[in-house]
């Protein structure tokens, strides 16, 4: 059975969607692809407006489970043009999850399900249960 979850700011987006936040298993959270787009939807100019937001996306599904940025064990991050932008992504994702960085793969794709997105990221948490 799965354990979803989903904070409030994101009940609207997960509705529309049909996308689980995250699931958890067991100390863990396996959490949904996040791209760049603001909590409205609108998809900012930019990877590091979007990849800030992708984080404070990710980030809210992990408070909601009782957890913080150090919670998060690996990422893999999806690029679209990363030659053109890998060291802004690098920079806010050393800036919001702070050092030591998670586990972390950077893979480049052709493609992202969400127009104008040019990073997604994937994230894996551990939240212990209380």
């Amino acid at each position: 059975m799965r354990e979803v979850v989903s904070p409030a700011a994101l009940a609207e987006l997960a509705a529309a969607s049909g996308f689980s936040p995250a699931v958890r298993a067991g100390d863990f959270l396996f959490l949904t692809g996040a791209t760049g787009g603001d909590i409205t939807g609108v998809m900012p100019e930019g990877a590091g407006n979007q990849t800030r937001n992708a984080l404070m996306k990710a980030l809210a599904v992990i408070d909601a489970a009782g957890g913080a940025a150090q919670c998060v064990v690996e990422m893999t991050s999806y690029h679209g043009g990363m030659d053109h932008h890998f060291d802004t992504v690098d920079a806010v994702v050393r800036e919001v999850l702070g050092l030591p960085l998670p586990a972390w793969t950077a893979v480049e794709v052709a493609g992202l399900r969400r127009t104008g997105a040019v990073i997604e990221l994937r994230i894996v948490a551990y939240v212990p249960q209380v």
